[in-house]
């Protein structure tokens, strides 16, 4: 049998775009993944359950949780590093990725970029410990990719008073590690005469908090997704984030998050690749490799091409943002393309799998079923569209 000359990536020579840094980095993480999460995420998948909370205190041993931001015990790497981190995390399970992209990008990053002083030391080293859990409240019910419409409240007690407590009430809905939180990022209207998006800290024991996880999902099982119900939830004057104010706020943190995503969808498409060469160098159809066959590499370098073509957008997009360069418009462009390729990879790697695809056997239906999610949240395919449009007209079409 014919031994394969390279892998994908090696085709691309992405490892002489990475510092040797980053590699080192890069390299720590996917032992993590080797070591801990593959072994068992088939298990975890199958049972809808996953050990987070033991996860996030490894993951913070690890140095994982908010690794790019500086201060406060966090890493303090590069935005590259972040990202590969990523592209290894997803590629033992998107769910685990979620896990680190909600507790660094999207929580951490708002406490870091948006909170106090006081408010920044009293959670960002714990959370990169691993040792306090963190989730995002912005999406509700009726309000995904129209965040302005949500209908959570956020009152004084005493209407006017700006020492005065604050009362939030609403429903939040699709968020990630929601009902394992220590603390929870509200995002709710005020009462203010401006009805200004401001960002709260809601310790998760505050009464009228609750968090009902959400149940029979079939896809991004091994990560937990919660409805959060706020209810007559009061909060000391100093609870809200100081330096948010606007729609800003919540979607600056989203661009974090999708960056991330931007790297990690393609550590699920490189696992399935990786995956199906394994795969159809061992199966033989009418008496030979399936690999031997055209139609099988015509699929396998098509499939090489775009996770290739993906890396290298990544690793531009991650200088860009190394540099402080990076809009906002280009995140979509990552997250848009990367996404897309790395479901059709999926797909395609479950047709190379035949039966053997649909099992927990092999990771590619889970996946393609993961990437479902990964495609709708953080931006549905759409508005990452509509960004770029409007980027290039200059008109908004959102509406």
């Amino acid at each position: 049998m014919a031994a394969p000359t390279t892998s994908p990536l090696g085709l691309f020579g992405t490892d002489d775009l990475i510092s040797e840094d980053d590699r080192a980095i890069r390299d720590t993480v996917r032992a993590f993944v080797a070591d801990q999460v593959r072994p068992h995420i088939a298990e975890w998948y199958d049972a809808g359950a996953l050990p987070a909370r033991e996860l996030a205190r490894e993951l913070g041993k690890l140095g994982t949780l908010g690794m790019h931001l500086e201060g406060y015990d966090c890493a303090g790497t590069s935005a590259t590093a972040y990202g590969l981190a990523c592209l290894e995390l997803e590629a033992g399970d998107s769910g685990v990725r979620s896990l680190v992209s909600v507790q660094g990008s999207l929580v951490m990053y708002a406490i870091w970029r948006f909170g106090s002083e006081e408010q920044k030391q009293q959670w960002l080293p714990r959370m990169a410990a691993g040792e306090a859990i963190g989730c995002f409240g912005l999406t509700e019910p009726d309000f995904g990719s129209n965040p302005a419409g949500m209908r959570t409240r956020a009152r004084r007690a005493s209407p006017g008073n700006e020492q005065s407590d604050w009362v939030l009430d609403g429903t939040k809905l699709w968020i990630t590690n929601g009902s394992i939180s220590d603390v929870a990022v509200v995002w709710a209207r005020t009462d203010d005469d401006d009805q200004r998006i401001a960002g709260f800290l809601v310790p998760t024991d505050t009464p009228g908090f609750a968090a009902h996880e959400v149940k029979r999902k079939m896809s991004l099982r091994a990560s937990v997704t919660s409805e959060l119900v706020l209810d007559g939830v009061r909060l000391p004057a100093d609870a809200v984030l100081p330096g948010a104010s606007g729609l800003s706020g919540p979607l600056s943190c989203l661009n974090e998050a999708r960056f991330g995503i931007v790297f990690g969808s393609l550590g699920a498409a490189r696992d399935c690749l990786d995956t199906a060469l394994d795969y159809v160098a061992e199966r033989d159809i009418f008496d030979k490799p399936l690999a031997g066959y055209q139609l099988t590499q015509a699929k396998l370098a098509d499939m090489t091409l775009e996770l290739g073509k993906g890396m290298l957008l990544a690793l531009h997009l991650g200088r860009l943002k190394d540099r402080g360069e990076l809009d906002p418009a280009q995140v979509s462009l990552g997250k848009l393309n990367n996404v897309r390729e790395a479901l059709a990879i999926a797909r395609e790697c479950r047709t190379l799998l035949g039966a053997a695809g649909i099992t927990l056997e092999y990771p590619v239906m889970r996946h393609a079923n993961n990437l479902e999610s990964v495609l709708t949240y953080e931006g549905t395919s759409e508005v990452h569209q509509l960004v770029i449009g409007q980027a290039l007209t200059g008109h908004a079409a959102f509406r």
